[in-house]
């Protein structure tokens, strides 16, 4: 733990450089790095005179801490003025709080709060939070009102620190990039040369071609990071790397994106009109067949750019090509010196580390492992041991003779592994992703000391995952060549199988079938996505039934997050299956149905969901016949076939009351729909509550939220508009919670239509135009805008209008922030 860091209440000062990548294109590869360089000495002197301790720099951006306030603002004002008369200009944030000291910096909810201030500063401007403010008494504030920062619900009062004008705060897309645990290091002539075809000739798509390990997709996360600032829709980072399918292409996209369906439509849907860029990573192995795909959405819409790596161009329309060369001479050497003192201080820049660094043709990975050795081997005995085997290359005619040295490089560090840190390394391929320490050491019977071995020698990466959770992985020219080994070995098959057995337990864990709506973890299956992948694609091949049993674990994840995905597995499946158990066959079937459905394949959905019901009933079992007699309920109702509804509802909960909570909590909200249909509104809003109440009580908030939505519009169908924005604001405050952005716009739209009934037109305009701006981008919205938007479609008062026009501009979660009464200031 370090022993510097300030404790107790200390104050974040977060900086970034306004306009970098303009200014790298308007200055030159040369120019700019002294520009940077002399930025980082002024802002440190500035740091170090006021007592900051530097936490972290990712690229030109710095993270500091201070055991003041006035300290930091002392400190953020000398570094403004310092930088007053040169080129750079750089936004500043500063926030406090009492964060936690982790082993190598802070952790905690204050450091992304303080890094959320920063970005929406103007270059030369200096953010602070309400917290940081309180603490500056006599010090030039001006109030900025409320705001709302990325990732928080709660709206922020911000202060400006200073009497500068500057114009509004910044409203900047987000920015979704992989954090490298080291710095970038050189690459600034092919920054330069990349930026500036960037700004010259704006290519829909830009491919960075290069063999493994020349740093592909380190080089496109520094590129995109330093286009961020052009990017208003935000930008994405998309790795292809553990897909198999290239049908999973769109999906992958559109589920980064936030689209409604896996199509290009609907990603171009999504984008709108704000200029969005998406980094594809990994691209090659899915090749021809992926590009396809790509070529579809980047003709889509003129507002996406897509930044994509592979060993091999994609040769569609749009398309440019940057071939990333290995580092130049003094940036290789520069780069092992980095990476070897970090396991050995005393390696020095001699003439055997430049000879080594040009055996290794300058690749950044084949670097990277040869300076994890150092801390055995000086760089003189690497030389002499690695040059042995680089020598068994001379004469080849491999297709790329960097190829040739990164594998023989990857095979020697290999070669030095004892048997147990062999097997592991080999063992550990079969994940496509990440796997937690847990999963490796039944998968994989990992042993603690070994997998830390395997850290140290850079074979095997750490990162946290999205659940805050431990995670290990491979880079994946690191992993294919595991993976060659693996399927060497003699025990591959007991691998795979093991792996396959391991992703069903975790599905089963977390409830991910349906059974129990409240131990529903879909963040669980989304961390595991593409080894729940890979061990279906094994099981396609290799075991059946343990592939059915796996789908029919993972009912409820395919349901909401890729029932097109979840169709065509589960249909697969059954379709090689031959003789299988009645039950697995009927749960099997129950998923086919629910995923067609969704998929909207509703006609098939309906037969299949027939011949699961018949299997169901053969087998005597209440559970699973009142789950699909629900479901063909629901597509009853579709088709208004109201004496169907009640006959399908009625016989679901003569099966499931008070033995199956979930189907009867659903069955309740289909009876709710036949009283509205006989004019019962009163009928139905208990029955609904009913519903909505006992989904609260086992803690299922998805469909308690979609109840609550629907007491909403009951409320205003029964002239009670108190109860439609009591109810409509509990709905809004848990979909927001699950990040519901479809019925969130449900919502939205009803208490639009509360505001208008009130006489609110202001108010009412704003929901709606934000809702209806949202909407717009569904491929269902022209057939459901009148129905959801009610008398708001047709509403003339110009006050209206204009403030529909508004809302339009704002962001949906925004306009959720005023819907709550959580963010009248930044009403516009």
């Amino acid at each position: 733990m370090r022993r510097d860091l300030p404790t107790g209440t200390v104050t974040f000062l977060f900086t970034d450089i306004e306009g970098s990548t303009r200014l790298l294109h308007d200055l030159g590869p040369d120019e700019y790095a002294d520009a940077l360089a002399e930025h980082r000495r002024v802002l440190r002197e500035a740091f170090a005179s006021h007592e900051g301790v530097e936490i972290d720099t990712q690229g030109d951006a710095f993270f500091v801490a201070f055991p003041t306030a006035p300290a930091a603002a002392a400190a953020a004002r000398a570094a403004n003025a310092a930088l007053a008369s040169g080129p750079v200009r750089v936004r500043v944030g500063l926030h406090t709080g009492a964060p936690t000291v982790a082993h190598e910096g802070y952790v905690g909810v204050d450091v992304h709060r303080g890094a959320r201030v920063a970005a929406l500063a103007h270059g030369g401007q200096i953010v602070v939070s309400h917290a940081t403010a309180a603490l500056l008494d006599g010090h030039p504030l001006v109030d900025l009102g409320l705001h709302r920062l990325k990732d928080f619900d709660q709206a922020a009062r911000l202060s400006q620190l200073g009497s500068g004008e500057f114009p509004p705060l910044r409203t900047p897309g987000s920015i979704e990039l992989p954090t490298p645990a080291t710095r970038f290091l050189g690459r600034e002539r092919e920054l330069f040369d990349a930026v500036s075809l960037v700004y010259e000739r704006d290519p829909r798509v830009l491919t960075i071609i290069g063999p493994g390990g020349t740093g592909k997709t380190r080089f496109a996360i520094e590129l995109a990071r330093l286009h961020a600032e052009d990017a208003e829709g935000g930008t994405v980072f998309v790795p292809l790397a553990p897909l198999r399918d290239p049908r999973l292409v769109l999906t992958a996209i559109a589920e980064r994106l936030g689209a409604s369906a896996a199509e290009a439509t609907a990603i171009a849907s999504r984008i709108g009109e704000k200029r969005t860029h998406v980094v594809v990573d990994n691209v090659e192995h899915l090749l021809p067949a992926a590009a396809g795909p790509l070529a579809e959405i980047a003709a889509a819409t003129s507002a996406l750019r897509l930044l994509t790596t592979s060993r091999e161009a994609l040769r569609i329309q749009g398309e440019h090509e940057f071939d990333l060369p290995p580092l130049a001479e003094t940036e290789a050497v520069s780069f092992f010196l980095e990476r070897a003192r970090a396991v050995r201080v005393d390696v020095r820049p001699t003439q055997a580390v430049s000879d080594l660094c040009a055996r290794l043709d300058r690749l950044p990975l084949a670097l990277e492992l040869a300076a994890a050795r150092t801390k055995l081997l000086a760089p003189e005995a690497l030389l002499e041991r690695l040059g042995d085997r680089l020598d068994l290359l001379k004469g080849t005619r491999d297709a790329d003779e960097r190829h040739a040295t990164l594998r023989a490089t990857i095979a020697w560090s290999h070669d030095l592994l004892d048997p147990d840190e062999q097997s592991l390394f080999m063992r550990l391929a079969v994940f496509r992703g990440s796997c937690t320490l847990e999963t490796a050491e039944i998968v994989c019977d990992a042993d603690l000391d070994t997998l830390a071995s395997l850290l140290d020698k850079s074979l095997v990466r750490r990162r946290e995952g999205q659940l805050g959770e431990e995670r290990f992985w491979m880079l994946e020219t690191i992993r294919e060549f595991a993976a060659e080994r693996l399927e060497a070995a003699d025990d591959a098959a007991d691998a795979r199988r093991r792996h396959a057995e391991r992703m069903l337990s975790i599905a089963q864990e977390a409830g991910l079938s349906g059974d129990d709506p409240a131990a529903f973890h879909i963040e669980i299956g989304l961390a595991e996505r593409e080894d729940l992948r890979g061990a279906l694609d094994w099981a396609a091949e290799h075991d059946v039934e343990l592939g059915l049993e796996l789908m029919i674990a993972l009912e409820n994840f395919w349901v909401a997050s890729s029932p097109l995905e979840g169709m065509r597995r589960v249909g697969e499946l059954l379709d090689r299956a031959g003789s299988i158990p009645t039950a697995l066959r009927a749960n099997a079937l129950r998923v086919y149905g629910g995923t067609s459905d969704l998929a909207g394949e509703r006609e098939h959905a309906e037969r299949v969901s027939a011949e699961s019901l018949k299997l169901y009933r053969l087998l005597e079992d209440d559970r699973g016949a009142a789950a699909v007699l629900h479901r063909l309920a629901v597509s009853a109702w579709r088709r208004e076939d109201w004496e169907r509804v009640r006959e399908l509802t009625e016989e679901g909960l003569d099966r499931s009351r008070g033995r199956f909570v979930e189907i009867e909590i659903s069955g309740y909200w289909l009876l709710g729909q036949l009283r509205l249909t006989e004019g019962d509104v009163a009928g139905a809003i208990e029955l609904t509550r009913q519903s909505a109440g006992m989904a609260r009580d086992i803690g299922w908030k998805w469909w308690e939220s979609g109840q609550l939505h629907e007491l909403l519009m009951l409320a205003l169908r029964s002239g009670d508009v108190d109860a439609a924005e009591r109810e409509g604001r509990a709905a809004l405050r848990l979909e927001r919670a699950q990040e519901n952005r479809l019925w969130s716009v449900y919502t939205l739209a009803g208490l639009a239509q509360a505001a208008l009934v009130r006489g609110d037109v202001e108010r009412g305009g704003l929901l709606w135009g934000a809702a209806d701006e949202e909407a717009s981008r569904l491929p269902s919205w022209d057939g459901e805008r009148a129905k959801r938007g009610g008398a708001l479609v047709h509403e003339e008062d110009p006050h209206f209008i204009a403030a529909t026009n508004r809302g339009r501009d704002l962001d949906l979660w925004d306009a959720a922030a005023i819907a709550l009464g959580e963010d009248d200031q930044t009403v516009p």
